[in-house]
C-alpha cells in the first residue's frame, strides 16, 4: 500500500490538536509525504522495523525507537523490505513542544534504552490514542499531557549521560523507598551481578546504592517535615526508616541539622513570609 498524503489533511485545525493511532504493517506500506505535513508526526516502534527518510538521510525504526519529524520536512516513512513494523503513532500541533526541548532538526531519532523509560512513553501513547478516540471531556487537555510527557522523556533520555541500567536502578529505589531488599535482588532486575551494579552505580553517581537510597529517603521526610504536621518520627517512619536515631544521623548528613531544627527553621522562614492577616 502506498499513499500520497497533502499535509493539510493533518492540520490540527481539521482533526483537533492530535490525531493518533497503533499500526501493524507489512512491506507494503509506505507514505510520501514530499511537501511535509504542518504539523509534528511522532513513531515508536514496539516490533519488527520500519524506516524514515527525509532528505538528510534514512533511518531504520527497530523496538525501542522513537522518530520526531518536524513540520516542513518532506519525507517518507514505512515498513522495512521483509519485515512487519507495528508501530504507535500521533501528529500534533506545533505549539506542544516548547522551544528548546528539543534539537531543532527535520528528524529526531532516539533509540529508548531504559526499560521504564520505554514503557512510559508507550503508556503515554496509549493514553493519547485512547483519549483521542474516545473524545469525553478534557480529551485534548489529556492528549496534551501525554504527549508533553513522551517530549520530556525524549528530553531527558538526550541529557541523560547515566547508564540506563543505573536509571533503572534509581527508578527501583525510588519506587521501593520504603521497604528492604537486597542488593542482589536490584542487581537481578537491572540484568547486573552486585559487584558490576556497585561499581557501576558509584561511578555515575557519586554515592553507593545505600547512600542514594537515604538521601532519596531523607529529602522525601523534608518534604513532609516543610509541607504537611507529621512529626520527625512520624516522617521517618513514612519514607522507610525504622530507628529514628538512624533517620536523625541521616539527615544531620544531608542538612547539617536535625529534623526537628529544620522544621523549626522551614516554620519560622513561612511566618516572615506570610502576608498580614493570613491565617494563624
Amino acid at each position: 500500500m502506498v499513499t500520497v498524503d497533502d499535509p493539510s489533511r493533518f492540520d490540527g485545525k481539521t482533526y483537533g490538536i492530535v490525531l493518533a493511532g497503533h499500526y501493524d504493517e507489512p512491506d507494503s506500506y509506505i507514505t510520501k509525504r514530499p511537501r511535509g505535513m504542518s504539523d509534528w508526526l511522532i513513531t515508536y516502534t514496539i516490533s519488527g522495523e520500519g524506516f524514515m527518510r527525509t532528505p538528510d538521510g534514512e533511518a531504520a525504526c527497530r523496538p525501542g525507537d522513537v522518530a520526531l519529524l518536524k513540520p516542513g520536512t518532506p519525507h517518507q516513512y514505512g515498513t522495512a523490505e521483509g519485515s512487519r513494523w507495528q508501530f504507535v503513532w500521533a501528529h500534533f500541533t506545533p505549539r506542544l513542544l516548547e522551544t528548546g526541548m528539543l534539537p531543532d532538526t527535520g528528524l529526531l531519532h532516539l533509540h529508548i534504552e531504559g526499560d521504564n523509560e520505554s514503557k512510559r512513553i508507550f503508556r503515554a501513547f496509549e493514553r493519547v490514542i485512547s483519549d483521542s478516540i474516545e473524545r469525553s471531556a478534557y480529551w485534548e487537555e489529556l492528549c496534551e499531557n501525554a504527549l508533553r510527557e513522551i517530549l520530556l522523556l525524549l528530553a531527558q533520555s538526550l541529557n541523560k549521560r547515566t547508564d540506563p541500567r543505573v536509571r533503572e536502578a534509581l527508578h527501583f529505589l525510588s519506587m521501593r523507598m520504603k521497604e528492604s531488599f537486597r542488593l542482589d535482588e536490584l542487581a537481578k532486575t537491572v540484568g547486573l551481578s552486585p559487584s558490576r551494579l556497585s561499581h557501576l552505580f558509584k561511578e555515575h553517581t557519586g554515592l553507593t546504592v545505600v547512600e542514594t537510597l537515604n538521601r532519596m529517603r531523607v529529602q522525601q521526610a523534608a518534604l513532609l517535615l516543610t509541607h504537611t504536621e507529621r512529626t520527625a518520627l512520624e516522617a521517618s517512619f513514612d519514607v522507610g526508616f525504622h530507628n529514628y536515631n538512624h533517620f536523625a544521623n541521616q539527615f544531620r548528613k544531608v542538612f547539617g541539622m536535625s529534623p526537628s531544627a529544620y522544621q523549626k527553621n522551614k516554620e519560622q522562614a513561612a511566618a516572615r513570609t506570610r502576608p498580614p492577616g493570613y491565617g494563624p
